[in-house]
């Protein structure tokens, strides 16, 4: 009874014992079963970030590569209008439709970098494919756009300048013309007239395509305005002239002679045909309001009934006929002191004065007798053969 009783104690101690055994286990187990797992999910980790660290150094590598590689080695010259308003993506595509953006992934990127998604100015551009990407957005950046030289030379009409703007498709022509005779847009322009005639002045400008017509009217405004002198306002003041008569008188100046050193006398003559109550008598009124005119002015023009037309009108014109530069400006303002009142062209691009209207017949039968002579001689150099015909049959 003794050993049955022992045995079964031992027994019921290697039962509880094994017991203890199986629940230590199973309360290690889960932490086990954790640190597996943490270092495993560690693992994962550590080797996405280090996939991570390689595609950023490849990315970083690549960006670098395509940012400081010319666009394209063939060396060409790509010309490219961002119309002003252009959004940024807007602008990548004309970039990409040019041939100017590989990658627009890496370039994205690069404006990222370089901060530029809201600096790139409108504008024309003219961009060698020999520029890195980083250089063509730098100089997008700058704003280095393409400007026209264009040079407007005196005494032309503003149908004239209008046509020259728009040779460089600077202008919208249907605008300029509408602006021409806008009552608020000239007097926004301080310009107390009907239209712009006489205000344009004649310069060289540079000027770009992401300017607006608007802007390049008041540029060339403005300049006019800049070389209106405080001596020519107060010359003005004492004639009790205002401006938009001194534009008028000057334009008739310049339209009859392009030389500056005779202009002070064409001015004396109008001048002094103004206090005879004399008709001016300018050739080139005669024509201004005819459409398109090229041609050579005859005696029918001089007849024209037209409020331009100062053969058949007394005084000045209502306005400018062209758009005179400073020196027909200072010549209206300032005419030589001389009783001239009358001039005959002298076929060099000069003029004979007179005071006299028989001295003025007298010099234009020279003149004209001159040119005809010369035009004798030109066609006899033209035509040696026909002329010496012609004198042989004359001799006979």
């Amino acid at each position: 009874m003794c050993m049955g009783k022992n045995f079964k104690e031992k027994m019921e101690k290697e039962i509880k014992k094994k017991d203890s055994a199986e629940k230590d286990f199973s309360s290690v187990f889960p932490s086990i079963k954790l640190a597996i797992s943490s270092f495993l999910t560690r693992k994962k980790w550590q080797m996405a970030a280090m996939g991570l660290a390689v595609l950023l150094t490849l990315f970083v590598a690549a960006l670098a590569f395509y940012s400081l590689s010319p666009i394209d080695r063939k060396n060409l010259t790509v010309v490219v209008d961002i119309p002003t308003g252009t959004s940024f993506i807007g602008a990548t595509e004309i970039l990409h439709q040019s041939g100017l953006i590989k990658s627009r992934l890496l370039f994205y990127a690069l404006t990222v970098i370089k901060n530029a998604r809201r600096q790139i100015r409108a504008g024309e551009y003219e961009i060698n494919t020999m520029l890195s990407p980083s250089q063509m957005l730098d100089k997008l950046i700058r704003g280095e756009i393409k400007y026209y030289k264009v040079v407007i030379p005196e005494d032309l009409t503003m149908w004239e300048i209008a046509d020259r703007l728009y040779e460089y498709k600077l202008i919208n022509k249907d605008l300029f013309f509408e602006l021409a005779r806008d009552r608020a847009f000239l007097e926004s322009l301080n310009i107390k007239a009907e239209s712009i005639e006489g205000y344009l002045f004649p310069d060289t400008y540079f000027l770009d395509r992401s300017m607006s017509t608007r802007r390049i009217m008041k540029t060339m405004v403005d300049t006019f305005w800049g070389k209106i002198t405080p001596e020519m306002l107060k010359k003005a003041q004492e004639m009790k002239w205002d401006i938009h008569k001194i534009v008028t008188f000057a334009s008739l100046v310049g339209k009859e002679s392009g030389v500056n050193a005779e202009k002070p006398m064409i001015s004396a003559v109008f001048h002094n045909r103004l206090k005879r109550g004399m008709p001016l008598q300018s050739d080139p009124t005669s024509v201004y309001d005819l459409e398109n005119f090229k041609g050579k002015i005859v005696r029918s023009h001089l007849k024209r009934k037209s409020p331009y037309n100062t053969y058949v009108i007394k005084g000045l014109p209502p306005g400018p006929i062209a758009n005179p530069g400073l020196s027909s400006l200072r010549a209206a303002l300032f005419p030589a002191d001389v009783k001239y009142l009358y001039f005959v062209s002298k076929n060099d691009g000069t003029h004979f004065f007179s005071e006299t209207f028989a001295q003025h017949v007298q010099a234009v039968n020279h003149y004209v007798y001159m040119k005809n002579k010369q035009l004798q001689q030109l066609k006899q150099e033209s035509y040696p053969s026909e002329s010496a015909e012609q004198s042989s049959v004359e001799g006979k």
